[in-house]
């Protein structure tokens, strides 16, 4: 998709343009260990982590019959919001979102984080000023976002053909095609690159490759 056919970026925040990968597999060590689980590698949590974030706290070991799912979630959210404040941007965040400002195009955010905490994540970083809207989840518990892609699609009569979602996830890719809209993923995220490139959609290694992609 060539930079003239956009009119709207899609982004999702976590993995594509927060950094915060590592900050996630420390908090998980921290659930892991207080149950005596084996701890998480970057190369596993690469290969197995996905949406809806409850299949991939079973792929980890725990057991649902033992405790209810929302209660390791909610215990993931306090460790990792003691550490968010130190999460970087990547480092090509604010330069690939000045350039389509300025070339007019429409963005924003849909994530799977909950959506008070996006917001405060989001505008901490001092680039709100760049999104039309900013939208997150009502919990924490990060079944997916594809709802709410849709409803933003309708309350802000989003071109479609004009659109493009990046992210960083098979989960991405999968709320791109239901809602019709071109997808490119960004692979030094969430998931490991040899899974990403199974959707056949463009798997890129950075925002400023994105930016080369579509002016090319």
């Amino acid at each position: 998709m060539k930079l003239s056919e956009i009119n709207t970026i899609l982004w999702d925040w976590n993995g594509t343009l927060l950094n915060d990968m590592s900050l996630c597999i420390r908090s998980m060590n921290r659930l892991l260990k207080k149950r005596k689980l084996p701890s998480l590698c970057t190369d596993r949590y690469l290969e197995i982590f996905n949406f809806p974030v409850k299949d991939y706290y079973q792929k980890l070991g725990f057991d649902f019959n033992h405790e209810v799912f929302e209660i390791p979630a909610e215990e993931f959210i306090v460790h990792y919001n003691e550490g968010i404040s130190q999460v970087p941007l990547f480092e090509d965040v604010c330069k690939t979102l000045t350039f389509f400002q300025q070339n007019g195009i429409r963005q924003y955010i849909i994530s799977a984080m909950e959506h008070n905490a996006l917001i405060e994540s989001v505008e901490s970083r001092n680039i709100l000023h760049f999104f039309e809207k900013v939208r997150g989840i009502n919990d924490n518990l990060a079944y997916g976002k594809t709802d709410l892609a849709k409803k933003l699609i309708r309350e802000e009569s989003i071109d479609l053909p004009g659109s493009i979602f990046v992210g960083d996830t098979l989960h991405d890719a999968e709320v791109a095609n239901e809602i019709k809209v071109q997808n490119v993923l960004i692979s030094r995220g969430h998931q490991h690159r040899n899974r990403l490139i199974k959707t056949g959609n463009p798997v890129l290694n950075s925002l400023s490759e994105f930016v080369e992609y579509v002016k090319s």
